[in-house]
């Protein structure tokens, strides 16, 4: 079965249309703040970076004409005793720190690109801290 979006708030299901009644389009204008987009990027990048939201700070940018995001946050390390005692702890973690991040923001793009339509140029992070935990219970 496939379904269909129409402009009208109208869905075809399985080629028969359903939904609500027909409006003509509303003149008018949508804007997203930018506390809007920031809140949805520190809560996008706790997710894929596994650190808690109010942990992020989160800010934008102007890059030519798109926006580019900074992220600030610490991210989880496990302890150095741990790592002498387990060596393959690093890889559990997600890596070394550049790695991690690196590997985060694609991800964090795309997601805040999807959920809030705005169009973002880069993601830069920046790494402020660390916190010692023990997997995903902070110590």
């Amino acid at each position: 079965m496939t379904t269909e979006s129409f402009p009208t708030g109208r869905a075809s299901v399985g080629g028969a249309v359903r939904g609500f009644r027909s409006h003509a389009p509303v003149a008018g204008h949508n804007r997203i703040t930018t506390e809007a987009l920031t809140s949805t990027a520190r809560a996008v990048a706790a997710e894929v970076l596994g650190v808690p939201p109010a942990q992020v700070r989160a800010s934008l940018a102007d890059d030519r004409g798109l926006l580019a995001l900074v992220l600030s946050l610490p991210l989880p390390v496990p302890s150095l005793t741990r790592v002498l005692e387990e060596p393959g702890i690093v890889a559990s973690f997600g890596g070394p720190l550049l790695a991690r991040v690196d590997a985060a923001r694609t991800p964090i793009l795309e997601r805040v690109q999807a959920l809030t339509g705005a169009r973002l140029s880069r993601v830069d992070v920046r790494i402020i801290g660390s916190t010692v935990t023990r997997g995903a219970r902070v110590l």
